[in-house]
């Protein structure tokens, strides 16, 4: 049994149940509590989930892919949002986030590579996007350890990064502070009567009720026990595999800035942090639910970064991790209520979870005071999934407690 925490408390009623303690779930809590509203968090360990092996790029340019310029318009909307967001909550937790502006560098190993950038650039342009092109001798220029054969590049100064881990151990003290209670316990099933969700069951059995409950569990958020089918989110697991080095002091700094390319069509970046630490991922493989670490991953990973900055075969090797990013079938979020009274989603953000966190706390505490969603996110609630009307409850679906090891 987890012992009690200040944050736990007796139990009280409450206005909002957030199911998950990850990114998403801490910071639609925070910015509900922020509105005066009394919330409580289920989660057996809360700040975990994705962001723990996240990289944090805010990339909102150059992770621009045809088809999702409404998605742009959300990232973009975010990304405006990021550093009054990260000036407010340092202050609100005393915690410093990692949050740089030092901007972003794509670049092409080969002429394929180059079409495609080319490609990206004519994307961004055609977006309104900034964003500059630049040859491969001044790609090496700004960035001195990359590859001779390097031949040619993307500066995109407004591409910014955060440390994914401190500001989760942010959000979490923030929530603290302002008041949002903790039950450290897997959501068992959603309790539906009388054609409304009204909270969760716990593993305990335990019943905690609520006027307005938020699935926000991640890659988890489709495996709650008596969602209704017609309202149950569409999300599926999307692993990742990332490893972390450390750049030596005497060195540093290795890179200023984030680098990112394609080799051999696999997607690779290299995040700097301003402690030395250096992230390198990540794998993208649709395995269920699996998160084991694989040799051909780390080797994949060490491989198509070495052909980008051959020096990082020398740095010592700190860690190697494996996540699931929540993917959905357009790739987008679903933010907000669905068909079923009382029930609200904030899942489904795939590999912009990290970016998106400022705008998601926004949306979602706008959704839970006035039940409207504002314009930027109206695109994506979760009711574009919506199967035909089909009454409440549905039979349960997976128990929330069967998890992956």
């Amino acid at each position: 049994m987890h012992p009690p925490t200040p944050s736990e408390g007796s139990p009280r009623p409450a206005d909002v149940l957030v199911v998950g303690g990850g990114i998403i779930g801490l910071v639609t809590a925070w910015r509900a509590a922020q509105r005066g509203l009394a919330v409580t968090v289920v989660d057996p360990e809360p700040g975990g989930g994705a962001a723990q092996v996240a990289a944090g790029m805010l990339a909102a340019v150059t992770e621009l892919h045809h088809g999702e310029q409404a998605l742009l318009g959300l990232n973009l909307a975010s990304a405006r949002r990021y550093p009054d967001f990260a000036a407010e909550l340092t202050e609100a937790s005393g915690r410093g986030l990692g949050y740089r502006t030092c901007g972003t560098l794509a670049v092409a190993l080969d002429s394929d590579d180059r079409a495609h950038l080319r490609e990206l650039h004519a994307l961004q342009s055609r977006s309104g996007l900034e964003s500059e092109w630049l040859s491969g001798r001044e790609c090496r220029r700004l960035e001195p350890m990359l590859a001779p054969g390097v031949r040619g590049g993307l500066r995109v100064d407004g591409d910014h990064q955060i440390d994914p881990r401190r500001l989760t151990a942010a959000l979490l003290t923030a929530c603290e502070r302002a008041g949002v209670l903790f039950r450290r316990a897997w959501a068992e099933r959603l309790d539906v009567a009388g054609d409304r969700a009204r909270g969760v069951v716990l593993a305990d059995g335990a019943a905690l009720h609520a006027g307005q409950t938020v699935l926000a569990a991640g890659s988890l958020s489709g495996r709650l026990a008596g969602v209704p089918e017609a309202v149950l989110p569409p999300v599926r697991p999307v692993k990742g595999q990332v490893i972390r080095l450390t750049v030596p002091k005497p060195y540093a700094p290795f890179l200023s800035r984030t680098v990112r390319a394609v080799v051999r069509g696999s997607h690779v970046y290299l995040v700097p942090r301003e402690d030395g630490e250096l992230v390198v991922g990540a794998t993208s493989e649709e395995l269920g639910w699996d998160t084991t670490v694989t040799a051909g991953g780390v080797y994949e990973l060490l491989r198509d970064a070495h052909e980008l900055v051959p020096g990082i075969t020398e740095l010592p090797l700190t860690e190697t991790r494996a996540g699931l990013r929540p993917g959905s079938p357009d790739n987008a979020p679903m933010l907000g209520p669905t068909r079923l009274p009382g029930l609200q989603l904030a899942t489904g953000h795939y590999r912009n979870g990290v970016l998106l966190t400022p705008v998601t706390g926004d949306v979602m505490a706008q959704a839970l005071t006035t039940g409207e969603l504002p314009e930027e996110a109206r695109p994506f609630t979760p009711r574009r999934f919506a199967g035909p009307a089909a009454p409440f409850p549905a039979l349960p679906t997976q128990s929330f407690t069967e998890q992956p090891a």
